[in-house]
């Protein structure tokens, strides 16, 4: 979704639906006060009357009688102003392009809210703006026959007197966070028969090419040959071959100090011979969800045009049960050499990341973060908001915790004590791939992390996030996108500091 700014009166916008931030107990101000005056005092009035709410969460229409060029405007609530924050307004936004989408806008202009009511700087209330509309009006498709067609924005403008060039700016930086955030949703939410492994991997270098970077898909032999036992160990089940997929970025003149994204791409998951229970099985089309997660933040990272090196890594596989599958008790040798026993065959996620991690080492990454739907004892542990982290470098650990900070998401870092990696070892092998449900989150984490050795490695657990059961201010009933604005965040952090932490 493009904006643009409309520098001029805000009393002579023509468009469908205009949107006006207000907060309780502030009274109108600039271009607020200016739409007061035009419609005789009637906003100040219902304001102060209780009739039109500023709370939190409040969207109200009104009607503008031919007073106004704008048809409707829809009044924002934004809360008192103790604690308005980039969160609270980037969902204001969210909820102003579900209710202008119920209204069939099809040209829409936002009052940029003035700077004493936004309490953030012109450029971050801007990045607020854009990117909680857009995720505000995404809507998946599916595949219905006679589905309704979407809404057409055929015109979003922000209304921006002062500070023009900082709303410009962060408008295009809020626009690109939503637009990775999309992407990840829309392959999310794609049906298992359609996003196979090699479709992942077709997804992944379309937009690579669109980008102009470099990228290389290795196929199951290849996969095999390199000595990826995980990968194949998972996808062994399936008539769907796995791949591997490298994306590189490069946005600095020399491949140095280069930072691995890695995302868990199991495209569906049974859990193998291990079978999940039939109920909400079909979600696990989000199994998905980490790979979704590093090519959205990679389309954002490109767009943004960041000075960052990264390596983008999606090992993808499907987990299927068959008389080829693997089994409990089958031991495999992974990409480092170290073997492994399979005591559940539905801990498959932590597999591939293993062999992507080696990966990432060989290649020279400098630190790592991977990403993925990896456990459903991060759910019970933190709830369907918070984001599990799991670390083996403190400095990098709190990088990642203030990129989710910047980013608006919630992470929570969860132990990494010694002790835990004493129930990895198995009798039969070097590890074993799950020690039990004690500590579940944290021991599929650190079997990820063994691989990682001395190299500063992050995982994220959005197992939770990724997928929402209910809609909200910024997403409807499904995928989330969850990840993708950490990891755009963390470039930006990065491309700052020239790579060392903040």
């Amino acid at each position: 979704m493009d904006f643009h700014v409309h520098r001029g009166s805000v009393t002579g916008v023509s468009t469908d639906v205009l949107v006006l931030f207000c907060m309780e107990g502030v009274p109108l101000e600039g271009e607020g006060a200016a739409l007061d005056v035009a419609l005789d005092g009637q906003l100040a009035r219902l304001l102060q009357e209780g009739d039109l709410p500023a709370r939190s969460g409040a969207v109200t229409p009104v009607y503008t009688l031919g007073k106004l060029p704008a048809k409707r405007l829809l009044v924002v609530g934004l809360g008192k102003p103790e604690g308005l924050d980039f969160v609270r307004l980037r969902e204001a936004a969210g909820r102003a392009a579900k209710e202008a989408r119920k209204l069939g806008a099809r040209k829409v202009a936002i009052v940029a809210p003035h700077e004493r009511a936004a309490m953030l700087p012109p450029e971050r209330a801007a990045h607020a703006v854009a990117e909680g509309f857009c995720l505000g009006a995404y809507r998946y498709r599916g595949f219905r026959k006679n589905s309704e067609p979407d809404v057409s924005w055929e015109a979003v403008s922000v209304v921006v007197n002062v500070d023009a060039e900082a709303w410009e700016a962060g408008l295009r930086k809020g626009a690109a966070y939503a637009s990775g955030t999309v992407l990840a949703r829309e392959l999310t939410n794609l049906p298992g028969n359609v996003l196979t492994p090699d479709a992942l991997a077709q997804k992944a270098t379309e937009l690579a090419e669109r980008h102009g970077l470099t990228y290389e898909v290795l196929d199951a032999e290849a996969i095999a040959k390199l000595g990826m036992g995980g990968i194949v160990a998972v996808g062994k089940g399936s008539a769907q071959p796995p791949t591997f997929t490298v994306i590189r970025y490069q946005g600095r003149p020399e491949w140095a100090d280069v930072t691995a994204y890695i995302g868990k791409g199991v495209t569906f998951d049974t859990g193998g011979i291990c079978l999940k229970p039939r109920e909400n099985m079909h979600e696990m089309i989000g199994d998905m969800g980490g790979a979704a997660a590093v090519l959205g933040a990679l389309d954002a990272v490109a767009a943004l045009k960041l000075p960052v090196n990264l390596l983008a890594l999606i090992p993808a596989a499907e987990n299927s049960p068959s008389g080829t599958a693997f089994k409990p008790g089958d031991v495999i040798t992974m990409l480092d050499g170290r073997t492994v026993e399979i005591r559940n065959t539905d801990a498959e996620g932590r597999l591939l990341l293993a062999d992507a991690v080696t990966y990432a080492r060989r290649q020279g990454a400098k630190r790592i973060v991977d990403v993925a739907t990896l456990t459903g004892g991060v759910i019970v542990a933190l709830g369907d908001e918070v984001t599990g982290l799991i670390a083996n470098d403190d400095a990098w650990a709190d990088e990642v915790l203030a990129a989710g900070q910047d980013a608006g998401e919630l992470l929570w870092r969860l132990p990494n004590f010694p002790h835990y990696y004493e129930k990895l070892k198995s009798p039969v092998a070097d590890l074993n791939n799950a020690p039990g449900r004690k500590a579940h989150p944290i021991m599929g984490g650190l079997f990820v992390g063994a691989f990682a050795e001395d190299t500063p490695w992050a995982h994220l657990d959005i197992a939770g996030t990724s997928w929402a059961d209910q809609a909200g201010p910024l997403h409807e009933k499904g995928a989330t996108g969850a990840g993708v604005r950490t990891l755009v965040a963390l470039a930006e952090r990065l491309a700052r500091s020239g790579g060392e932490a903040e």
